[in-house]
């Protein structure tokens, strides 16, 4: 287990100085369960795995998150930022942050959640994360906590919107299926800016129209062109 350690440590970005909080971060009550249930007792199997872990990294990355956000967009409103804080920290947001780091390769699971498919469950990924964020916060503190949540969610942060909270696209796609029409077709119409600061304009079509949006990322462009979409289905609908 310790070379896993020591590559997960670099996949982090963080050493850790009490090495056995990173396995306890990493360790699915799962698994504590096939191998000690019948040796320890209910609160000794509780002190092997991650939950309290992730009780702790959870209340770390929401105050993390929220320190980034009014750093960036202090000038929004409280509902605006609220918004934006409760989808950077649900549960499929901080999956595909774990996905991207390789954790479930690492984590330690039963042989059940393994024929289950558990290292890619999205709620088992995202658990796993808090309890790494409240491992680094037991092991040396918040602001290294914090300084590895940023590091972790980097393009999120960049990326997000109070627009991009709301799916849109989902919001369009259920509209024309009840209107019988075709699903909404996307493409890059054009892209502008520097290469390293880019502006995608991405057109969405569907039975009846057309609306182009614009974003620092083709997904944030899509979100747009088909917020835009949907407030011409409506008007044409009160017309």
């Amino acid at each position: 287990m310790t070379s896993d350690l020591v590559l997960v440590e670099k996949l982090l970005g963080y050493t850790f100085q009490d090495k056995s909080l990173l396995k306890r971060a990493l360790t699915h009550r799962s698994w504590v369960y096939e191998k000690f249930s019948k040796e320890l007792s209910e609160e000794e199997i509780h002190k092997k795995h991650n939950e309290n872990l992730e009780f702790i990294g959870d209340a770390v990355l929401g105050l993390a998150i929220v320190e980034a956000l009014c750093e960036k967009h202090g000038d929004l409103s409280e509902g605006k930022l609220t918004l934006m804080k409760h989808f950077l920290t649900s549960a499929s947001v901080i999956a595909k942050v774990a996905e991207k780091l390789n954790l479930g390769k690492h984590i330690l699971i039963s042989q059940g959640e393994e024929k289950t498919g558990g290292r890619s469950k999205k709620n088992l990924l995202a658990d796993c994360f808090e309890a790494i964020v409240g491992a680094i916060f037991l092991d040396s503190g918040y602001v290294s906590a914090r300084s590895f949540v940023r590091r972790a969610f980097i393009e999120e942060l960049r990326e997000v919107t109070p627009e991009t909270c709301v799916d849109y696209k989902t919001l369009l796609q259920e509209v024309l299926q009840a209107r019988k029409s075709e699903a909404p077709k996307y493409r890059v119409v054009e892209t502008s800016g520097p290469a390293h600061k880019p502006t995608f304009y991405v057109e969405v079509s569907w039975d009846g129209g057309k609306a182009i949006g614009r974003g620092s990322s083709k997904k944030q462009a899509e979100m747009m062109a088909a917020s835009l979409a949907l407030e011409k289905i409506k008007q044409q609908e009160v017309g």
